[in-house]
């Protein structure tokens, strides 16, 4: 599993899956994940479908920073993401604790 598994595909089941999870977040997201097989994913809730692109979309509400490895430990739960987020492998920029809790429900 890698982060573009993760983004692209389990996140837009989930998000089929769960709709009102989508109005819930309803903000803009860039996802910056470095490291091998990491790279940059949008993830616009504000849209009724193709929630996920490639690429920095711009205007985004928040960047959440983390490395691949991290990122599919903390889906996968092999890393809590609250221990992750106080060890500083998972940053969100700017800090906003209600979205952060709200993302959670969707990667969790």
């Amino acid at each position: 599993m890698t982060s573009k598994d993760i983004l692209e595909t389990q996140i837009p089941e989930r998000l089929r899956a769960n709709p009102a999870l989508a109005k819930e977040i309803n903000s803009v997201i860039l996802f910056d994940v470095s490291g091998e097989g990491g790279g940059k994913w949008t993830l616009d809730t504000t849209k009724s479908e193709g929630w996920v692109s490639e690429g920095d979309a711009g205007a985004s509400k928040m960047t959440v920073s983390v490395s691949n490895e991290d990122f599919v430990k903390i889906v996968s739960k092999q890393l809590n993401a609250q221990m992750a987020a106080m060890q500083g492998k998972l940053k969100f920029k700017p800090m906003d604790m209600g979205l952060a809790m709200k993302l959670a429900k969707l990667l969790g």
